[in-house]
């Protein structure tokens, strides 16, 4: 597993690429909400909450986009939400850093379906953020659903008289109907139970993406931000409902 050296902990407050909070948007964003007036734990609560929330569980064009354009897409899924995340985390001086994985493709069964599952590679990239407060690092992967989605997902499986252990439809937990999702000083996740394969730590996404990328071919990748992602959240919409 990759970790990050000490000589480049300077730099987990830094700006990227992806990490363009500097953007207009961002800086008018972190300015309404008052995020920088906020005890430490507080900040990174309400920041978190904004990302869960207010940025609607959704697919985008693709992973390696900034977070500004995220912020107008105005959705996100688990990478695309982490670029976010960490883009707002340190535009308030929060220190933070990137953890990269992949995931079990049967995770997404049922926000892709049919012919589109079945070419979606078995392994997909997937990462969380990991939030610095005090001396301890937090990891906040809970942050890819939006509540309304959750519940939709929840009244499924009690519709089922189904209970506990949940995979598929975007989460992977061993207990759907009381996932940790709310941060207050503690870990939050809603797909580690489908987790692959950990490639460990980066500053940025930027440098994760350099590395590893969906394992798609250039035309499936086309397809995916042309036609099927449409579809995905199309399945998504009707099941918030």
């Amino acid at each position: 597993m990759k970790t990050i050296s000490a000589s480049k902990a300077d730099g987990l407050l830094q700006k990227t690429t992806l990490l363009d909070y500097d953007a207009p948007t961002i800086q008018r964003l972190v300015k309404e909400r008052r995020w920088q007036s906020l005890p430490e734990r507080e900040r990174i609560r309400s920041v978190y909450e904004f990302v869960r929330d207010e940025i609607l569980f959704g697919y985008n064009r693709a992973d390696e986009i900034p977070a500004s354009e995220v912020l107008s897409d105005g959705i996100g899924q688990c990478n695309t939400k982490a670029t976010l995340l960490m883009a707002l985390f340190r535009a308030v001086g929060l220190r933070c850093r990137f953890h990269g994985f992949t995931i079990h493709k049967e995770l997404q069964k049922g926000a892709i379906t049919g012919i589109w599952y079945r070419m979606a590679p078995k392994e997909i990239v997937h990462s969380w953020v990991e939030v610095q407060l005090e001396d301890e690092w937090f990891f906040l992967e809970g942050v890819i659903l939006d509540r309304p989605y959750l519940k939709a997902l929840q009244a499924r499986s009690r519709q089922n008289a189904g209970s506990g252990s949940y995979c598929g439809f975007g989460a992977c937990t061993g207990d759907i109907m009381n996932p940790i999702v709310d941060f207050d000083g503690n870990h939050t996740y809603i797909q580690a139970d489908g987790i692959a394969r950990d490639f460990g730590l980066y500053n940025d996404p930027d440098s994760f993406y350099a590395e590893h990328s969906q394992a798609l071919s250039t035309l499936k990748k086309w397809l995916f931000s042309h036609y099927i992602r449409h579809r995905m959240n199309d399945n998504v919409r009707r099941i918030r409902g």
